[in-house]
C-alpha cells in the first residue's frame, strides 16, 4: 500500500515537473514557432526570464522573495490568475502595453488552446480597480469574454 501511494506521488510529479519544463517544449521566442504542447507558463518564461517552475497558479507565491509583486500593470510584468474550476492550473500572461487605466493588451499562450496572441485586450473589472478582476479578450468571438477572471497581481521580472 505505502509503495503504491509513493509510485503514485512519483508519478504526479514527474508529469508536473515536466508541464513546467521548456526544455520539453522548443523554443517559443519566434512568432509561431514552437514544438509540442504549447502553455502559458513555459511560455512566459522562456519571454521573460523569470524562473518559475510549476502551474501558473503556483507563481504568485513561489515570487515571493525572489520577484517583486505589484498589484498594478507595468510593460513586461507577468499577470497572474488564479486557479478555478475552469482554469485549475491558473494562469499566467505577459503584459505588453497599458491603454487606459482599467486595460491592458498582453502577450500570452494557450488562452485560445494551441495558439499564441500578442496584443490581446485585458480589462480591470474590480471594484476596487486593484486588477484582482479581469474579463479577457476571447479571439474566436473577436470581443471581451463574459467570464470574471480572479487574479493575485503582477511579477516584475529582474532587471
Amino acid at each position: 500500500m505505502r509503495l503504491k501511494f509513493w509510485s503514485g506521488l512519483f508519478l504526479l510529479l514527474s508529469l508536473v515537473a515536466c508541464a513546467s519544463n521548456p526544455g520539453r517544449f522548443g523554443h517559443y521566442g519566434v512568432r509561431g514557432s514552437y514544438h509540442g504542447p504549447l502553455q502559458c507558463a513555459p511560455y512566459a518564461r522562456s519571454r521573460t526570464g523569470v524562473m518559475l517552475r510549476g502551474s501558473a497558479a503556483s507563481w504568485w507565491w513561489k515570487a515571493r522573495g525572489h520577484y517583486r509583486r505589484v498589484y498594478h500593470p507595468q510593460p513586461g510584468a507577468i499577470l497572474v490568475f488564479r486557479a478555478t474550476r475552469h482554469m485549475p492550473y491558473g494562469h499566467v500572461s505577459i503584459v505588453k502595453k497599458q491603454i487606459s487605466p482599467h486595460r491592458i493588451l498582453v502577450e500570452h499562450a494557450n488562452w485560445v488552446p494551441g495558439k499564441i496572441e500578442y496584443n490581446a485586450p485585458v480589462e480591470d473589472i474590480s471594484a476596487q480597480h486593484n486588477w484582482s478582476r479581469v474579463r479577457v479578450w476571447w479571439t474566436p468571438i473577436r470581443r471581451m469574454g463574459k467570464r470574471a477572471y480572479p487574479t493575485y497581481g503582477f511579477i516584475l521580472p529582474a532587471r
